[in-house]
């Protein structure tokens, strides 16, 4: 590849995207919560971790192939639920999801999409995997809508966002007043309820949060198992106590993440508390992670530390 003229790392992609994307937008991005201190730090914590060889092993044949609940993919590198992409291209999601078939992965559709679920499953063809993520909202009769929904269109899984009871503070948004495209919309959230939550910013973003439980419980969790048929994934996981605490009320997976460092700045990094969970596991479910994965190695140092796969998205 000629790197003079085509991008060829995570760093260069990032650099054209800041080149032809507007202020507000790249920062709604690619910044975080608060001074945005996880955001780097979750890339930081990566790089403190050094990578010990051994030789002569024979790796002419090397098969990347693994699966995830059960479905084959051609490697461990998934797609994770980003929110709102045709603020940055025309195809959105469905460009992703295109995408994500072609290479033979999962992708992870988030419940704040620009196109709804059924739009996303057609234009990237039934047969590739696809797991939709969801806010529990304190709307049941929604929940069950949502769910049947996602069923119904042949989403192998529902992945639980845990970690996002409130709105984020995040000073480059509120700098910006960055604001939805007055052409976006976010399609699930209009269709089911008339709210086109077009605007974003440090009072009118907890319109977007409306269908947020900020009374969610374990017992939530276990009310979902009994509405519905798909593996159940929580994602937001940062402890090897919540861990446990999952693994009690009967998921299939556990996701561990810190929103990308989009929710709450001043936490720790995910691959640092990586293994924490996966020695709480103990095997009993896949583990997952996210967060600051910016280069292959990032993505072999996860597995190492016990990851089953590792997401990305920005």
């Amino acid at each position: 590849m000629d790197c003079s003229t085509s991008p060829c790392s995570i760093a260069d992609y990032h650099d054209r995207a800041r080149a032809v994307l507007s202020p507000s937008v790249y920062e709604y991005l690619a910044l975080g919560a608060g001074h945005s201190h996880v955001v780097a730090e979750n890339t930081r914590a990566f790089s403190r971790l050094l990578l010990q060889w051994r030789c002569l092993r024979g790796v002419k044949n090397v098969d990347m192939t693994t699966s995830v609940l059960g479905h084959t993919i051609c490697s461990p590198i998934c797609v994770s639920p980003t929110a709102m992409h045709k603020v940055a291209c025309t195809d959105g999601e469905k460009a992703m999801a295109r995408a994500c078939s072609r290479a033979g992965t999962l992708m992870t559709l988030s419940s704040w999409s620009t196109f709804s679920m059924e739009d996303v499953q057609a234009a990237g063809g039934i047969d590739s995997l696809r797991w939709l993520q969801m806010y529990m909202s304190p709307d049941r009769s929604f929940v069950q809508q949502f769910v049947r929904r996602a069923e119904h269109s042949g989403f192998k899984a529902l992945v639980v966002t845990v970690d996002a009871p409130r709105a984020a503070v995040r000073y480059a948004n509120m700098r910006n007043r960055f604001t939805l495209p007055t052409h976006l919309t976010l399609a699930h959230y209009t269709a089911a309820s008339g709210n086109h939550l077009k605007e974003f910013g440090s009072s009118s973003f907890h319109n977007a949060l409306a269908h947020i439980n900020r009374t969610l419980r374990w017992t939530d969790i276990l009310w979902l198992k009994t509405i519905t048929h798909l593996p159940i994934v929580v994602k937001g996981v940062m402890s090897g106590d919540d861990a446990k605490e999952a693994l009690r009320h009967g998921v299939d997976a556990i996701w561990v993440s810190n929103h990308g460092g989009r929710q709450l700045d001043g936490t720790p990094a995910t691959i640092d508390v990586l293994a924490e969970v996966v020695q709480a596991v103990d095997g009993r479910v896949e583990v997952y992670v996210d967060g600051g994965v910016r280069s292959g190695t990032d993505v072999l140092k996860a597995l190492a530390l016990g990851a089953h796969a590792v997401f990305v998205g920005r």
